[in-house]
């Protein structure tokens, strides 16, 4: 049986790792840096996962690790043993230094978790499984409400991961009672799923700071009304379809009246979060589910592969000269390529001409004049119709809150109120495509 020593990583990544090694028959221990080295002579393991945290600006490698290092090289039983580093974005020239001890791999966190299972399997020289299911799951924070996005399937290991992810986004901002919306509109669901869907539930009620009957499920689906109705464990749990009632529901009551209850859906879909780049450890995006540069790495050992990848294609789909001039100026200052429209019609005729995934994103307003009646809502559902699955962000003046619901539900991936400032527009299509959101 093969074995592993888990060093210093943070209490609840340790935990998911152990629990996914010890599946694959993989024997765990752990340690922290100050008795690592004698960890590592007791267990003689075939590798060592090393976990790094920046503090400040100090070098990560602090003299705790430089010592272990020096050791490790000198003793012959542990020398050759490999070592695989989590840590914070280094310069290849530090990343270079650390090679003559051992270490293999340096994947800058937060690691993506099929790759870091793909370099487990060579070094153990197992068959590490990843569930090969399409699955975009996806979360964000909103004051103290968490929403939960899954489409497309259920993934197992992205299930086994949000228990995780969700106790992490809990604990980096100190949330006592976070309110929980589940929202699976997306999904067409079978009794074989079953299994997956109390998998599912079970690791969203995992951590004890969230609270059953704080937790809302938007769904169309009758199978999962069935499962959380017959279902004692669950009881508490509200399964809707109607998303303006659960939003009623979960904001604070001093927040609705007259005057904001249109507003309400909008304000809750920004991200208001501190995920802490550097205290997440694992992405819930796979590489498999985003664009992949074939001359980088993965993001092993190269802190920019995330960044500097494919260029970015937009469609800007707008009839409002000013605005498709501004968020093509600002996407070409990071970088990205914009291709303008000014009507639904002739976004349509482009998006449709290949076979070929011709845009990355899509920011589109709802209402235009002058599109021989082709607004934005029939641009959404002729996507739909054509099979094109390219994420599109509603960028509209429209407050109401039928509007926000029936973007959504026609399969826009977020929606943003006019007027806001390029930057706002940038940071939120980056949001989506970091998501995972690329199919």
């Amino acid at each position: 049986m093969a074995k592993v020593l888990i060093i210093d990583a943070t209490p609840m990544f340790r935990e998911f790792l152990k629990d996914k090694l010890i599946t694959e028959r993989v024997s765990v221990e752990v340690a922290t840096n100050r008795d690592a080295y004698m960890k590592l002579l007791s267990s003689l393991p075939d590798l060592v996962i090393l976990n790094l945290e920046k503090v400040g600006d100090e070098n990560p490698v602090n003299e705790n690790l430089q010592d272990f290092f020096q050791k490790k090289k000198r003793d012959p039983n542990v020398g050759r043993t490999p070592i695989i580093i989590l840590g914070p974005v280094m310069e290849r020239e530090e990343v270079a230094k650390l090679i003559p001890f051992g270490i293999i791999k340096y994947f800058t966190k937060p690691i993506k978790f099929d790759v870091f299972f793909e370099s487990l399997s060579k070094v153990l020289k197992g068959n590490f499984i990843v569930d090969p299911t399409p699955c975009v799951l996806d979360l964000h924070l909103n004051n103290n409400i968490i929403f939960v996005e899954i489409a497309l399937g259920l993934n197992r290991d992205k299930i086994s991961l949000l228990k995780y992810k969700l106790s992490e986004l809990i604990e980096n901002n100190d949330l006592s009672y976070p309110k929980v919306v589940l929202m699976m509109t997306g999904l067409s669901l079978s009794f074989v799923d079953g299994q997956n869907l109390e998998l599912l539930f079970n690791n969203l009620l995992s951590d004890s700071h969230i609270v059953k009957s704080y937790v809302k499920v938007l769904s169309l689906d009758s199978i999962v009304f069935e499962l959380v109705s017959g279902h004692p464990e669950y009881e508490g749990i509200e399964v809707t379809k109607d998303l303006s009632s659960v939003l009623s529901k979960i904001v604070d009551k001093r927040d609705v009246n007259e005057e904001t209850s249109d507003t309400i859906v909008q304000r809750v879909l920004s991200d208001t979060g501190d995920y802490g780049s550097d205290e997440a450890s694992i992405e819930m995006r796979f590489v498999s589910d985003s664009v992949k540069d074939d001359n980088s790495e993965n993001g092993e050992n190269d802190s920019a592969s995330e960044d500097s990848g494919t260029t970015i294609r937009v469609a800007v789909v707008d009839d409002d000269q000013i605005v498709r001039a501004l968020l093509q100026k600002s996407f070409q200052a990071i970088g990205a390529k914009a291709e303008l429209f000014t009507s639904g019609k002739e976004f349509i005729s482009r998006a449709t001409a290949s076979k070929e995934k011709i845009f990355d994103i899509v920011i589109l307003d709802i209402f235009m004049e002058g599109t021989n009646g082709m607004g934005g809502f029939d641009v959404l559902r002729a996507l739909k119709a054509n099979g094109i699955q390219t994420p599109v962000i509603v960028y509209s003046q429209a407050i109401q809150r039928e509007m926000i619901v029936k973007s959504l539900s026609l399969g826009a991936r977020s929606y943003l109120l006019k007027p806001q400032k390029p930057e706002a527009v940038i940071h939120k299509t980056m949001e989506v495509l970091n998501a995972g959101r690329e199919f």
